[in-house]
């Protein structure tokens, strides 16, 4: 149910971004129970006249390195779970492709179930 957008500066690691996008389909399963195999994902990587960031917004000081993550998935999650979900994405990042937490950006957007369409024209998850 969840589609990913994740956005980076571009690196000299091709292979990075993807990196990146295993972490967060591993976290979708564990911190919100996604599904086995429901792993959609754009992967884009910018120059950086085309990846624009403040720097210190909120206070929180950033860089370069700055993983911007949008994950649109279906409404109900609890603000623990969601809360749970951003902990353990930074976390596993930080742990596993040595991104710092300050580093980490996520955004979601929620949508009724009725807004998903999987292919052949049909709204698989409306009632």
């Amino acid at each position: 149910m969840p589609i990913v957008r994740i956005d980076i500066m571009k690196r000299t690691d091709p292979t990075f971004v993807g990196k990146v996008g295993k972490v967060v389909y591993e976290s979708l399963k564990s911190a919100v129970n996604v599904p086995d195999r429901d792993n959609f994902q754009i992967l884009g990587e910018h120059d950086e006249k085309h990846f624009v960031y403040d720097p210190t917004y909120l206070g929180i000081e950033r860089t370069d390195d700055l993983v911007i993550i949008q994950i649109t998935l279906n409404e109900g999650r609890t603000v623990e779970q969601k809360k749970l979900l951003y902990k353990t994405i930074a976390d596993r990042l930080k742990d596993e492709l040595a991104v710092r937490p300050q580093d980490v950006f996520i955004g979601l957007v929620e949508v009724k179930k009725e807004n998903w369409s999987f292919g052949n024209g049909v709204a698989q998850y409306a009632v």
